[in-house]
């Protein structure tokens, strides 16, 4: 029998697996407790369940999903986590420290970026996601044990602290989450849940390249969770240049499906602007880019490229960079210059993944 995800069940579906193997339905809340709550990485820490109990869900479930293959910290503190996976592909994960105010309501004490792909299948051409194509989408349960093996670390290495480590998260990471719509919503709702992650919806911010028909989707449902558009490109010329989605819905498509979600939820859209050298750093791109964010009362955050070995973009010069900020805020958008965290760890998006593989493949025969 093939065993299933153990982070990946709900409530329900735990208190029914326990109903029937004959248990009572408060051990499912334990388990869940085990899980969620106090950071057990295997069955043998789930002390107050009977050892027969325990072999018993070790036959029906596999945990945990993802085993630390690599660690990267840097000065600033931000930390790259690289994940094996049971299939031996890799996810990347990132810690980032107290940003202010960047998808927060205050500030982003610790905030958890997140991987719900293997790869990427949509070409963006300045990211590194996609370089080596697409390979599956992540389980629910393997979009979740990256915030559970994070917390693990943590508490592992700070046995005396009570609270969570992570309480921002931006799913954000490798691959386009609104592509692995489903399960990302099977990933959230447990991620949010008070039995589960018990992470506040407005806390959790999904990011999308543009997938117009699943932003009204996301819009739909009931939770309210924070949007962020991967816009990087102001006009259809430019972000057709670099993003390949943008020709399957261009920038009215896309606007308009970000103003429907604007119609039903509460927080503010954010719109991510990687600032690209000779590309979209251009003064005639700050009026176009104040247009749309005025439309969607959007905030902008502009981030500088990160370099990725084998692409031939650069990030603008600080000047550059500082300019682009105020011309925008000179047209009264609210606007913000991350300082880019974690330049020197491999930051952008599936570069860590990238040369791990690259050194596994040189290692075979």
């Amino acid at each position: 029998m093939q065993r299933t995800f153990l982070a990946g069940q709900t409530r329900q579906s735990m208190r029914d697996w326990m109903a029937g193997n004959g248990q009572p339905a408060y051990r499912a809340d334990q388990v869940l407790a085990w899980v969620h709550q106090r950071h057990a990485a295997d069955w043998a820490a789930m002390s107050d369940l009977p050892k027969l109990l325990r072999e018993r869900l070790q036959a029906s479930f596999n945990f945990p999903s993802l085993r630390l293959a690599q660690q990267q910290g840097s000065e600033d503190t931000t930390r790259k986590f690289l994940w094996r996976l049971h299939d031996a592909t890799f996810v990347e994960s990132v810690l980032i420290p107290a940003n202010p105010s960047l998808y927060g309501d205050k500030s982003d004490r610790h905030t958890l970026c997140i991987s719900t792909q293997v790869g990427c299948a949509y070409g963006c051409k300045f990211c590194a996601s996609g370089l080596d194509g697409f390979k599956r989408n992540l389980e629910p349960a393997e979009i979740i044990e990256q915030v559970l093996a994070v917390e693990r670390i943590h508490h592992a290495a700070t046995p005396a602290s009570k609270s969570r480590l992570v309480n921002n998260l931006v799913i954000m990471g490798m691959g386009e989450p609104l592509a692995n719509y489903v399960n990302l919503m099977g990933a959230l709702e447990i991620l949010n849940a008070e039995w589960g992650g018990n992470i506040g919806a407005r806390k959790i911010t999904v990011s999308t390249s543009g997938l117009a028909p699943q932003i009204r989707m996301l819009a739909d449902q009931p939770w309210q969770f924070r949007l962020a558009l991967s816009l990087h490109g102001a006009t259809d010329e430019v972000r057709s240049r670099i993003m390949p989605i943008n020709r399957k819905y261009p920038l009215q498509e896309l606007v308009d499906a970000a103003a429907y979600y604007q119609t039903r939820k509460k927080g503010m859209i954010t719109l991510e602007y990687i600032l690209i050298a000779g590309v979209n750093d251009m003064p005639e791109q700050t009026l176009p880019l104040a247009r749309i964010a005025q439309r969607l009362h959007a905030k902008v955050n502009l981030i500088p490229y990160n370099t990725v070995e084998g692409l031939p973009w650069q990030r603008p010069e600080p000047a550059v960079q500082t300019a682009f900020l105020k011309r925008l805020q000179a047209l009264n958008v609210t606007a913000t210059l991350r300082r880019e965290k974690g330049h020197d760890i491999d930051a952008a998006c599936g570069q860590l993944r990238l040369r791990v593989e690259k050194e596994i493949a040189a290692l075979q025969p």
